[in-house]
C-alpha cells in the first residue's frame, strides 16, 4: 500500500465531503460516527439513523425535510444493508450520494466511520516513518 498517495486521496475526499455537507447533510448510523466526523472538522448537518424509528418513518421524515443527502453507513455488513435500504426507500424521492462511503471502503483498512480519524493518523505516522528512513539514505 502505498500510505503517501492513500493518505492524499482520503484527505481530498474529506475535504470534498467537509464542503458538500455545507449544504448537503449526511446520514451515519451512530453517534460515534458523528463525533468521528467532527473529529475531521466536518461541521454541517449530520443526522444519525439510529434514533428508535423505523427505516420506513426515517426515510419519509428524510424525505420531507431534504432534496439530496450524503450515505454515510458503515462498509461492513450492517452498514451496507442500512445503505441499501435506505437508499431503495427514498428512491425517487431524495438523491442519495454514496461516493463517499465507496472512497473510504476502497481507501482504508478498517470498516467504520468511527474509526477513520484513527487511520489517517495511522497513515500520517507512516508517511512520516516513510520519509524519515529515506533522509538516512
Amino acid at each position: 500500500m502505498n500510505y503517501e498517495k492513500t493518505l492524499e486521496d482520503l484527505e481530498k475526499t474529506i475535504s470534498e465531503l467537509r464542503e458538500e455537507n455545507k449544504t448537503v447533510p449526511i446520514i451515519v448510523e451512530g453517534e460515534k460516527d458523528r463525533e468521528a466526523l467532527r473529529k475531521l472538522d466536518i461541521m454541517g448537518k449530520i443526522i444519525r439513523f439510529n434514533v428508535g424509528m423505523s427505516i420506513l418513518n426515517f426515510c419519509d421524515m428524510i424525505a420531507q425535510k431534504y432534496k439530496s443527502i450524503i450515505l454515510l453507513t458503515d462498509w461492513d455488513k450492517k452498514g451496507g444493508y442500512l445503505c441499501s435500504v435506505i437508499k431503495k426507500n427514498l428512491e425517487s424521492r431524495v438523491t442519495c450520494n454514496t461516493k463517499y462511503r465507496k472512497v473510504f471502503a476502497k481507501k482504508s483498512k478498517i470498516r467504520t466511520i468511527e474509526g477513520l480519524p484513527s487511520w489517517i493518523n495511522t497513515l500520517k505516522l507512516k508517511v512520516e516513518e516513510g520519509k524519515r528512513i529515506l533522509s538516512i539514505f
